[in-house]
């Protein structure tokens, strides 16, 4: 559950300055720390290097946003081109409205967050307005950070404080007229932005408040979870009920039956969550990094009221109906999958949970877009590994080893195989997951 470009623009853009307080404690800038990475901001913040298992996080350039002067080039040659696709985006996002890139959150004076109080910061947070009075666009997720409290703010702002300042200009922001106009912003909060701090439910426990706390503020999942209205902006109607973004799709958070978190138990979503895999899903692309740089570093209250809190969550819009795909498609994506997949899946798709995803009964192979199924066959996979789960486990590619329309039909086939249910796959649709991957989109959303 990580920051992600919906009307692109960035959190460059927003040049929330801090000042290094002379003040803060420790326990404060320790418990900013714990936000900070509860945020994801390193995701987004801090540029990638490559390390012997792939990309990590740059660990001298902490939140120093995109590095001056590197521009979005072809990602290097990877075994996994996902992985590829992160080191090549780095800090930086492309998109339908034009390209953003990720601002400097580190103290340096000149070019971080070295002049703000407290009181510019909170603003910046709460009301996306920055401390020249700037209006950022919500690439910055300020519609979820404004229900964040002061103290965890100012904790925030205590922990930036104290990293080391990097001195780092990263590149203008590239949009597409009209979205260049900063004035539009003001038009775009009257109608979709409601700013506030979290109240809770009365009629609900202590723990499960801390759970709607941590998901609608802090972890801000429906930026990438809630699907977009035409203006990038969230639709309320439909919270939690699967996005595409970037090229692929963040699933259903919601209680839907098929396609959302229905099947699973709180301890389920508390392990995948702390580890990356379950005995129904494994985490890949982004969500990986959100594992490996985020929920695995939360306490284990603060996995289990985020648990409690989706688990108690209804599905906010209907599942389609998914008609039957057409036999011939079923059975060619039935012998592709005899061919290429029964060795670390089994002909009833059983797997080995942990190692490799089990497919009967999987929502998120069963989610109304097949991007994330489409990408994964394409691009392969590799099982992060974190103090919880430290066995790996991998799934090659078969971008080359298959055509578009045998990717469709095998993605069809684990679809709709083993009482399974879901829109077929066309060619067109694998073909154009083709070009995004070719074109370097960088990776937004859960894995398989």
């Amino acid at each position: 559950m990580t920051s992600p470009p919906m009307l692109i623009a960035a959190l460059s853009m927003c040049s929330l300055a801090i000042a290094a307080p002379s003040s803060a404690s420790s326990s404060q800038a320790k418990r900013g720390e714990y936000l900070v990475n509860f945020g994801g901001c390193h995701d987004c913040h801090t540029p990638k290097k490559m390390g012997s298992g792939g990309p990590e996080l740059d660990t001298e350039r902490l939140l120093s946003g995109h590095p001056e002067q590197m521009a979005v080039t072809p990602a290097p040659a990877l075994a996994v081109p996902w992985l590829a696709a992160t080191v090549a985006t780095m800090t930086a996002w492309s998109g339908p409205w034009g390209i953003s890139y990720a601002a400097n959150l580190t103290p340096d004076r000149e070019t971080g967050l070295g002049a703000w109080n407290d009181e510019d910061f909170y603003r910046a947070l709460h009301l996306g307005v920055g401390r020249d009075g700037t209006r950022y666009y919500p690439a910055f997720p300020y519609p979820h950070f404004t229900k964040l409290t002061k103290p965890d703010v100012l904790a925030i702002r205590a922990y930036l404080g104290t990293v080391a300042a990097v001195k780092n200009t990263p590149a203008p922001p590239q949009l597409r007229w009209p979205l260049n106009y900063r004035v539009l912003m003001r038009g775009w909060n009257l109608l979709f932005f409601r700013p506030g701090l979290f109240e809770p439910d009365q009629n609900k426990g202590a723990e499960w408040n801390r759970g709607a706390y941590l998901v609608e503020a802090a972890a801000h999942c429906g930026a990438c979870h809630t699907p977009k209205n035409f203006a990038g902006a969230e639709k309320r109607g439909e919270r939690f009920s699967g996005s595409v973004v970037d090229g692929w799709f963040a699933p259903r958070l919601d209680g839907a039956a098929r396609s959302g978190l229905q099947s699973w138990s709180a301890d389920d979503i508390v392990e995948y969550l702390q580890s990356g895999r379950n005995a129904k899903s494994h985490a890949s692309g982004p969500m990986a990094e959100v594992v490996l740089n985020s929920t695995s570093k939360m306490s284990d209250a603060d996995v289990r009221a985020m648990a409690l809190y989706l688990k108690d969550m209804p599905p906010s819009a209907p599942e389609g109906a998914a008609s039957p795909p057409p036999p011939a498609q079923m059975a060619n994506g039935e012998r592709l999958y005899r061919g290429a997949c029964i060795a670390c899946h089994e002909a009833d798709g059983s797997g080995a949970p942990r190692i490799y995803p089990p497919l009967p009964g999987n929502a998120n192979l069963q989610s109304a877009d097949p991007l994330s199924a489409i990408r994964i066959i394409l691009d392969g996979a590799v099982t992060i590994t974190t103090p919880q789960a430290p066995n790996t486990g991998s799934m090659p590619p078969y971008a080359k080893k298959m055509s578009d329309q045998e990717i469709a039909d095998v993605t069809t086939y684990i679809r709709n195989a083993w009482g399974n249910a879901a829109p077929a796959v066309s060619a067109d649709q694998v073909a154009k997951a083709r070009r995004r991957i070719k074109d370097g989109s960088s990776v937004s959303a859960m894995g398989h």
